[in-house]
């Protein structure tokens, strides 16, 4: 009986190795991993802004507490009316920070006393981008020391984010499909799907700067070649929405098509 389980042990054995029998099981353990590739598609997409957030700053001092919010409550006050005056809806304007700080030449003894600064910050939300310059003129004239911040913006910033994802994903496909063919392969299914960074900047700000990051772009399209025509010299440019979008697909060699005439 024992002889018999030695044979068949070998006879299966065989099958494992022999030619045109099952694969050794090392072997099927080692099948290699079908190829991939990982790719980045990026997009950029520019819009003309249609609104402009003006963040304002009014400080006053005295040495009497009370002097001095009184007068910076004045000028508020004027930058409130002059709002009104340009037919903002109150909503879109709003006082968002105050601060009172005595102040001292050096150190903090009695006789060194400079006064009470008392600082209140105005923001404000223009929908009509041609009224900015004069009311930020008219702003500075009734009293306001400070232009803390000037932002473009779109108010579908949303939807063209979505558009420059789907941009960036159809970006990856693209490159991908380029890459392996030169290779003689063809393009399988994705694998993975990692979301990279999705961001806007505007070209202008108060001090003139730029931010954003700043990266080689597969596809940049401008949904309008418009920019809004405002009073006096200043251009606002575009807002620059960008994504990016890294892929991981699966390739294979291409089919080789049958000579003519046979299956």
């Amino acid at each position: 009986m024992k002889h018999k389980l030695v044979l068949a042990a070998i006879l299966a054995i065989g099958l494992l190795v022999a030619p045109g029998g099952i694969l050794p099981v090392a072997a099927q353990e080692q099948l290699p991993d079908p190829g991939v590739i990982t790719v980045t598609g990026e997009a950029e997409i520019r819009v003309p802004p249609d609104e402009v957030v003006i963040t304002l700053g009014v400080e006053t001092s005295d040495k009497n507490l009370q002097t001095a919010k009184r007068q910076n409550d004045q000028i508020v006050r004027k930058v409130l009316d002059l709002a009104r005056s340009y037919n903002i809806p109150s909503n879109l304007v709003q006082t968002d920070y105050m601060s009172i700080e005595p102040r001292y030449d050096s150190g903090y003894t009695q006789q060194s006393f400079v006064g009470y600064f008392v600082t209140k910050t105005v923001v404000v939300t223009l929908r009509d981008l041609t009224k900015f310059e004069g009311f930020l003129g008219a702003a500075l004239e009734a009293g306001v020391n400070y232009v803390y911040d000037i932002q473009f913006r779109t108010t579908t910033l949303r939807s063209y984010r979505d558009e420059a994802r789907a941009q960036a994903i159809r970006a990856a496909r693209e490159k991908a499909t380029a890459l392996v063919a030169e290779l003689g392969q063809q393009l399988g299914q994705p694998q993975s799907i990692d979301e990279g960074s999705v961001d806007w900047w505007s070209g202008y700000s108060w001090w003139g700067q730029r931010w954003g990051n700043s990266m080689t772009q597969n596809v940049i399209q401008e949904f309008s070649s418009a920019t809004p025509q405002l009073e006096g010299s200043l251009s606002p440019g575009q807002i620059s929405i960008r994504a990016s979008v890294t892929v991981r697909f699966e390739f294979s060699p291409a089919a080789t098509p049958s000579p003519q005439g046979r299956p």
